[in-house]
């Protein structure tokens, strides 16, 4: 696997967040908003016209669509009850789940246990004639992996929503660290649908994040729609309002070649993609700090 170079890493991480937008060696549409409440009007925003649009011309809309960042779900929930926007044409292809160390669901009340969260806060507050089918919720499992992809094939995906991971993952589309299976960029860019064991930074980031730190309460499986079901929808859209642990991910993505360290650097691939980050995601402390010695 080929890595970044690490004084090409120190220099995009030395650009300050406001010096971020319109510099002409960004690789990707980038955009920042001040906060997680701006972010999550503008998540709800945008795919909801994606929906209204659709609606209006009277064709059904498919969207691949992630457990976060948390932000948007009120403003969704909010905008489509208050616009009265039908769901019931739309098909939503959920991205991802975590999985026990036997590849098994985890149990409901898990905070890791994706389709818990997604029905209560998603689905939850929509009203029941503006609510989307259960037989158009597709749910990832290792048993409904094969239904999953077909159903993906039988026609195109709108939009995908998303957001990134410490090490740029989409989905679950980690960068892969087995020290006997080594993959290339086109491996990564055509990954499909999988159950995997989580990598160890993935585990430690969520720990941090979510469990004080309890690494042993964190799932260290998953199953995920690969990079190439991602990056066929029409539109991409990734979002990230969480701060310090996807921060240098962010820099890669913006200005690195593509690279199967940061497996979102392959955003830069697509026709209709954008990264939009808030100020505490954009920002990062090798840039506010010139008296570090880090080389």
């Amino acid at each position: 696997m080929s890595h970044v170079d690490s004084r090409d890493l120190y220099r995009w991480c030395s650009i300050h967040a406001e010096e971020l937008l319109n510099r002409p060696d960004l690789r990707v549409r980038f955009r920042i908003v001040r906060d997680s409440a701006e972010m999550g009007e503008l998540i709800a925003t945008e795919f909801l016209q994606v929906v209204a649009d659709n609606n209006t011309v009277g064709r059904a809309t498919r969207a691949i669509v992630p457990c976060g960042p948390n932000c948007w779900y009120g403003p969704f929930t909010e905008m489509a009850n208050s616009r009265r926007i039908s769901l019931r044409y739309l098909t939503v292809f959920h991205m991802d789940e975590c999985l026990d160390w036997q590849g098994r669901p985890l149990p409901t009340n898990h905070p890791y246990n994706f389709r818990t969260f997604m029905e209560k806060y998603f689905y939850g507050g929509i009203s029941p004639d503006l609510a989307v089918p259960e037989s158009q919720r597709f749910w990832l499992l290792p048993s409904t992996i094969e239904r999953v992809r077909v159903a993906i094939e039988e026609a195109p995906i709108d939009i995908t929503i998303g957001g990134w991971g410490q090490d740029g993952h989409i989905a679950y589309n980690q960068a892969r660290r087995h020290p006997f299976s080594h993959i290339t960029l086109e491996d990564v860019a055509a990954s499909s649908i999988r159950v995997q064991e989580n990598n160890l930074d993935t585990v430690l980031a969520l720990a941090q994040r979510t469990l004080g730190a309890a690494y042993q309460f964190v799932p260290p499986m998953s199953v995920t729609l690969g990079v190439r079901e991602c990056l066929s929808a029409k539109r991409v859209r990734v979002y990230s309002d969480t701060g310090a642990w996807k921060q240098t991910a962010l820099r890669v993505a913006l200005f690195s070649d593509p690279t199967p360290e940061y497996p979102m650097t392959l955003l830069q691939r697509h026709p209709d993609a954008i990264v939009t980050a808030t100020f505490e995601t954009a920002r990062h402390p090798i840039s506010e700090h010139p008296e570090w010695e880090l080389l």
